[in-house]
Protein backbone atom coordinates (compact mmCIF):
# COMPACT_ATOMS: atom_id res chain seq x y z
CA UNK A 1 0.00 0.00 0.00
CA UNK A 2 2.67 2.29 0.73
CA UNK A 3 4.80 1.71 -2.73
CA UNK A 4 0.85 2.52 -4.28
CA UNK A 5 0.49 5.75 -2.15
CA UNK A 6 4.25 6.45 -3.39
CA UNK A 7 3.45 6.38 -7.33
CA UNK A 8 0.13 7.89 -6.75
CA UNK A 9 1.35 11.05 -5.23
CA UNK A 10 4.29 10.96 -7.95
CA UNK A 11 1.46 10.51 -10.90
CA UNK A 12 -0.19 13.55 -9.12
CA UNK A 13 2.29 15.11 -8.51
CA UNK A 14 3.06 15.10 -12.69
CA UNK A 15 -0.25 15.23 -13.84
CA UNK A 16 -0.92 18.41 -12.01
CA UNK A 17 1.52 20.23 -9.92
CA UNK A 18 4.14 20.09 -12.46
CA UNK A 19 2.34 21.61 -15.57
CA UNK A 20 2.09 24.78 -14.77
CA UNK A 21 5.46 25.39 -13.77
CA UNK A 22 6.90 24.29 -16.93
CA UNK A 23 4.83 26.56 -18.83
CA UNK A 24 6.19 29.01 -16.95
CA UNK A 25 9.55 28.40 -17.24
CA UNK A 26 11.65 31.37 -18.83
CA UNK A 27 14.12 28.85 -20.50
CA UNK A 28 11.39 26.84 -22.62
CA UNK A 29 11.02 29.48 -25.40
CA UNK A 30 15.24 29.30 -25.64
CA UNK A 31 15.12 26.00 -26.41
CA UNK A 32 11.82 24.71 -27.60
CA UNK A 33 13.57 21.05 -28.43
CA UNK A 34 14.49 20.95 -25.05
CA UNK A 35 11.26 21.87 -24.30
CA UNK A 36 9.59 19.11 -26.49
CA UNK A 37 11.86 16.68 -25.07
CA UNK A 38 11.10 17.70 -21.12
CA UNK A 39 6.75 17.63 -21.75
CA UNK A 40 7.42 14.33 -23.41
CA UNK A 41 9.29 12.98 -20.57
CA UNK A 42 6.47 14.40 -18.25
CA UNK A 43 3.90 12.11 -20.27
CA UNK A 44 5.50 8.87 -20.61
CA UNK A 45 6.56 8.96 -16.90
CA UNK A 46 2.53 9.91 -16.03
CA UNK A 47 1.72 7.01 -17.69
CA UNK A 48 4.05 4.46 -16.43
CA UNK A 49 3.25 5.85 -12.64
CA UNK A 50 0.03 5.96 -13.08
CA UNK A 51 -0.34 2.25 -14.62
CA UNK A 52 2.03 1.11 -11.57
CA UNK A 53 -0.43 2.83 -9.42
CA UNK A 54 -3.29 0.93 -10.42
CA UNK A 55 -1.05 -2.41 -10.23
CA UNK A 56 -0.35 -2.20 -6.91
CA UNK A 57 -3.65 -1.51 -5.82
CA UNK A 58 -5.59 -4.09 -7.98
CA UNK A 59 -3.18 -7.21 -7.88
CA UNK A 60 -3.85 -9.47 -4.19
CA UNK A 61 -1.54 -8.54 -1.31
CA UNK A 62 1.03 -11.17 -1.24
CA UNK A 63 1.86 -9.68 -5.58
CA UNK A 64 2.69 -6.46 -3.74
CA UNK A 65 4.94 -7.42 -0.79
CA UNK A 66 6.72 -9.44 -3.92
CA UNK A 67 6.81 -5.80 -5.95
CA UNK A 68 7.24 -5.69 -9.63
CA UNK A 69 8.95 -8.83 -9.93
CA UNK A 70 5.77 -10.24 -8.82
CA UNK A 71 4.16 -8.54 -11.93
CA UNK A 72 7.28 -10.22 -14.33
CA UNK A 73 6.29 -13.58 -13.12
CA UNK A 74 2.84 -13.21 -13.35
CA UNK A 75 3.90 -12.02 -16.88
CA UNK A 76 6.11 -14.84 -17.25
CA UNK A 77 8.84 -12.37 -17.67
CA UNK A 78 11.13 -13.11 -14.75
CA UNK A 79 12.17 -16.24 -14.00
CA UNK A 80 13.86 -15.31 -10.74
CA UNK A 81 10.93 -13.83 -9.46
CA UNK A 82 9.25 -14.85 -6.50
CA UNK A 83 6.47 -17.46 -7.66
CA UNK A 84 3.48 -18.64 -5.28
CA UNK A 85 1.74 -21.93 -5.36
CA UNK A 86 -1.69 -20.02 -5.65
CA UNK A 87 -3.74 -20.16 -9.22
CA UNK A 88 -3.75 -16.58 -10.25
CA UNK A 89 -7.59 -15.05 -9.37
CA UNK A 90 -9.49 -12.66 -11.37
CA UNK A 91 -8.05 -10.09 -9.09
CA UNK A 92 -4.59 -10.90 -10.50
CA UNK A 93 -6.28 -10.91 -13.88
CA UNK A 94 -7.48 -7.54 -13.27
CA UNK A 95 -3.99 -6.27 -11.96
CA UNK A 96 -2.59 -7.35 -15.14
CA UNK A 97 -5.48 -5.47 -17.56
CA UNK A 98 -5.90 -2.22 -15.90
CA UNK A 99 -2.38 -1.56 -16.38
CA UNK A 100 -2.57 -2.45 -19.80
CA UNK A 101 -5.32 -0.47 -20.88
CA UNK A 102 -3.47 2.64 -18.81
CA UNK A 103 -0.71 2.31 -21.29
CA UNK A 104 -2.71 0.80 -24.45
CA UNK A 105 -5.28 3.93 -24.49
CA UNK A 106 -3.06 6.59 -25.79
CA UNK A 107 -1.17 3.98 -28.33
CA UNK A 108 -5.02 3.74 -29.62
CA UNK A 109 -5.81 6.96 -29.55
CA UNK A 110 -2.82 7.45 -31.60
CA UNK A 111 -3.91 4.92 -34.34
CA UNK A 112 -7.59 6.56 -34.58
CA UNK A 113 -5.78 10.29 -34.17
CA UNK A 114 -3.37 9.62 -37.09
CA UNK A 115 -6.33 7.67 -39.28
CA UNK A 116 -8.38 10.60 -39.13
CA UNK A 117 -6.10 13.10 -39.83
CA UNK A 118 -4.78 11.11 -42.96
CA UNK A 119 -8.07 10.64 -44.44
CA UNK A 120 -8.48 14.45 -43.88
CA UNK A 121 -5.66 15.46 -45.52
CA UNK A 122 -6.12 12.69 -48.72
CA UNK A 123 -9.69 14.90 -48.45
CA UNK A 124 -7.86 17.90 -49.49
CA UNK A 125 -5.08 16.87 -51.38
CA UNK A 126 -8.35 15.40 -53.89
CA UNK A 127 -9.67 19.04 -53.88
CA UNK A 128 -5.90 20.25 -54.54
CA UNK A 129 -5.93 18.66 -57.62
CA UNK A 130 -8.98 20.25 -58.96
CA UNK A 131 -8.37 23.59 -57.75
CA UNK A 132 -4.92 24.01 -57.23
CA UNK A 133 -2.39 25.19 -59.59
CA UNK A 134 1.99 25.21 -59.39
CA UNK A 135 3.32 28.29 -58.16
CA UNK A 136 6.20 28.95 -60.38
CA UNK A 137 9.80 29.39 -58.44
CA UNK A 138 8.04 28.07 -55.20
CA UNK A 139 7.77 24.26 -55.45
CA UNK A 140 4.59 24.97 -53.78
CA UNK A 141 0.43 24.63 -54.75
CA UNK A 142 -1.50 27.57 -55.54
CA UNK A 143 -5.27 27.94 -54.68
CA UNK A 144 -7.42 31.11 -55.13
CA UNK A 145 -8.23 32.31 -52.02
CA UNK A 146 -8.32 35.70 -50.68
CA UNK A 147 -6.74 35.76 -47.22
CA UNK A 148 -3.34 35.42 -47.43
CA UNK A 149 -2.28 31.33 -45.77
CA UNK A 150 0.31 29.28 -46.07
CA UNK A 151 0.39 26.01 -44.81
CA UNK A 152 1.72 22.44 -45.40
CA UNK A 153 0.47 19.03 -45.55
CA UNK A 154 2.85 16.39 -44.06
CA UNK A 155 3.20 12.35 -44.80
CA UNK A 156 4.04 10.26 -48.24
CA UNK A 157 2.27 13.01 -50.49
CA UNK A 158 3.39 16.04 -48.63
CA UNK A 159 2.33 19.57 -50.25
CA UNK A 160 3.22 23.35 -49.39
CA UNK A 161 -0.18 25.41 -50.25
CA UNK A 162 -0.22 29.43 -51.05
CA UNK A 163 -3.39 31.43 -51.55
CA UNK A 164 -3.34 33.84 -53.91
CA UNK A 165 -3.83 36.20 -50.91
CA UNK A 166 -0.58 35.20 -50.17
CA UNK A 167 0.96 35.84 -53.43
CA UNK A 168 -0.47 39.27 -53.31
CA UNK A 169 1.11 40.57 -50.36
CA UNK A 170 3.99 38.49 -49.56
CA UNK A 171 7.63 39.77 -50.86
CA UNK A 172 9.67 37.45 -52.63
CA UNK A 173 11.95 37.07 -49.38
CA UNK A 174 8.91 36.91 -46.72
CA UNK A 175 7.10 34.16 -49.12
CA UNK A 176 10.64 32.03 -49.20
CA UNK A 177 11.21 32.55 -45.32
CA UNK A 178 7.17 31.10 -44.40
CA UNK A 179 8.09 28.22 -47.38
CA UNK A 180 11.10 27.17 -45.29
CA UNK A 181 9.27 27.44 -42.44
CA UNK A 182 6.56 24.95 -43.59
CA UNK A 183 9.74 22.46 -44.63
CA UNK A 184 10.92 22.72 -41.37
CA UNK A 185 7.32 21.49 -40.81
CA UNK A 186 7.23 18.33 -42.88
CA UNK A 187 11.08 17.44 -42.62
CA UNK A 188 11.07 17.48 -38.90
CA UNK A 189 7.84 15.12 -39.04
CA UNK A 190 6.16 17.96 -36.51
CA UNK A 191 2.52 16.56 -37.34
CA UNK A 192 3.63 13.34 -35.29
CA UNK A 193 4.20 15.74 -32.05
CA UNK A 194 0.76 16.78 -32.63
CA UNK A 195 -0.63 13.81 -33.11
CA UNK A 196 1.59 11.86 -29.57
CA UNK A 197 -0.30 14.84 -27.85
CA UNK A 198 -3.41 14.84 -29.02
CA UNK A 199 -4.03 11.08 -28.20
CA UNK A 200 -2.81 11.88 -24.67
CA UNK A 201 -5.09 14.66 -24.34
CA UNK A 202 -7.94 12.15 -25.75
CA UNK A 203 -6.81 9.75 -23.48
CA UNK A 204 -6.84 11.89 -20.39
CA UNK A 205 -9.24 14.43 -20.57
CA UNK A 206 -8.97 17.01 -18.11
CA UNK A 207 -5.81 16.37 -16.90
CA UNK A 208 -3.90 19.48 -16.54
CA UNK A 209 -1.02 17.99 -17.83
CA UNK A 210 -2.60 17.08 -21.26
CA UNK A 211 -4.18 20.36 -22.10
CA UNK A 212 -0.70 22.19 -20.78
CA UNK A 213 1.74 19.79 -22.70
CA UNK A 214 -1.25 20.37 -26.07
CA UNK A 215 -0.90 23.91 -25.82
CA UNK A 216 2.70 24.34 -25.24
CA UNK A 217 3.97 21.57 -27.61
CA UNK A 218 1.83 23.08 -30.44
CA UNK A 219 3.78 26.57 -29.98
CA UNK A 220 6.75 25.14 -29.00
CA UNK A 221 6.66 23.09 -32.43
CA UNK A 222 6.32 26.32 -34.41
CA UNK A 223 9.20 28.40 -32.78
CA UNK A 224 11.25 25.15 -33.65
CA UNK A 225 10.76 25.81 -37.48
CA UNK A 226 11.04 29.68 -36.78
CA UNK A 227 14.57 28.88 -35.85
CA UNK A 228 15.36 26.96 -38.74
CA UNK A 229 13.84 29.69 -41.00
CA UNK A 230 16.35 32.49 -39.14
CA UNK A 231 19.26 30.24 -40.31
CA UNK A 232 19.07 31.46 -44.05
CA UNK A 233 16.52 33.98 -43.92
CA UNK A 234 16.49 37.79 -42.35
CA UNK A 235 14.35 38.20 -38.82
CA UNK A 236 12.29 41.03 -40.69
CA UNK A 237 11.53 38.98 -43.30
CA UNK A 238 10.45 35.84 -40.99
CA UNK A 239 8.51 38.28 -38.91
CA UNK A 240 6.64 40.30 -41.59
CA UNK A 241 5.47 37.19 -43.16
CA UNK A 242 4.45 35.96 -39.81
CA UNK A 243 1.65 39.06 -39.21
CA UNK A 244 0.44 39.00 -42.73
CA UNK A 245 -0.17 35.81 -42.43
CA UNK A 246 -1.13 35.11 -39.16
CA UNK A 247 -4.88 35.69 -39.51
CA UNK A 248 -5.39 32.98 -42.09
CA UNK A 249 -7.04 29.71 -41.38
CA UNK A 250 -5.76 26.37 -42.39
CA UNK A 251 -8.04 23.44 -43.40
CA UNK A 252 -7.82 20.19 -40.52
CA UNK A 253 -4.35 18.26 -40.41
CA UNK A 254 -2.87 20.95 -42.05
CA UNK A 255 0.40 22.75 -40.39
CA UNK A 256 0.57 26.87 -41.07
CA UNK A 257 3.01 29.34 -41.20
CA UNK A 258 0.68 31.53 -39.00
CA UNK A 259 0.24 29.24 -36.06
CA UNK A 260 -0.67 29.62 -32.36
CA UNK A 261 0.97 31.98 -30.48
CA UNK A 262 1.74 34.23 -33.37
CA UNK A 263 2.35 37.17 -31.07
CA UNK A 264 4.60 35.35 -28.69
CA UNK A 265 6.52 34.25 -31.84
CA UNK A 266 6.63 37.33 -33.17
CA UNK A 267 8.27 38.72 -29.85
CA UNK A 268 10.69 35.76 -30.21
CA UNK A 269 11.95 36.41 -33.18
CA UNK A 270 12.18 40.25 -33.12
CA UNK A 271 14.13 40.17 -29.61
CA UNK A 272 16.11 36.64 -29.53
CA UNK A 273 17.98 36.03 -26.27
CA UNK A 274 20.42 33.77 -25.19
CA UNK A 275 20.41 30.21 -25.22
CA UNK A 276 20.21 28.09 -21.61
CA UNK A 277 23.09 27.49 -20.26
CA UNK A 278 24.58 24.29 -20.66
CA UNK A 279 24.28 22.77 -17.33
CA UNK A 280 20.49 23.59 -17.75
CA UNK A 281 20.71 21.59 -21.16
CA UNK A 282 22.28 18.70 -19.37
CA UNK A 283 20.14 18.53 -16.34
CA UNK A 284 16.64 18.64 -18.48
CA UNK A 285 18.30 15.98 -21.10
CA UNK A 286 18.76 13.84 -17.58
CA UNK A 287 15.44 14.61 -16.10
CA UNK A 288 13.76 13.55 -19.03
CA UNK A 289 15.32 10.85 -19.58
CA UNK A 290 15.09 9.65 -16.09
CA UNK A 291 11.50 10.37 -15.19
CA UNK A 292 10.13 7.27 -16.78
CA UNK A 293 12.38 5.46 -14.86
CA UNK A 294 11.64 6.66 -11.28
CA UNK A 295 8.12 5.05 -10.59
CA UNK A 296 9.68 1.58 -12.44
CA UNK A 297 12.66 1.66 -9.38
CA UNK A 298 10.03 2.34 -6.83
CA UNK A 299 7.45 -0.19 -7.98
CA UNK A 300 10.87 -2.65 -7.81
CA UNK A 301 11.03 -2.28 -4.20
CA UNK A 302 10.10 -4.31 -1.62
Amino acid sequence: MITAMALGGYAALVGTAMPPLLSRARWTHRAPVLAVLAWQGLMVTFIVATALTVYHLALTEQHVHEGFLGLLSVCGLAADAPVTESAPTPRDALALSAPAVIVLLPLGWFVLCTWRARRARQRHLDMLALIGEPAPGYDATVVDHGAPAVYCLPGRRRRVVITRGALDVLSDAQMRAVLEHERAHIESRHHLLHLLVDAFSRAFPGLPLARHAKEQITLLVEMIADDRVLRSHSRDALATAMCEVAAGQTPQGTLGAGGPGALIRLRRVLTPQPRPHRVTWLGVVAASTAAPLLPLLVACGP
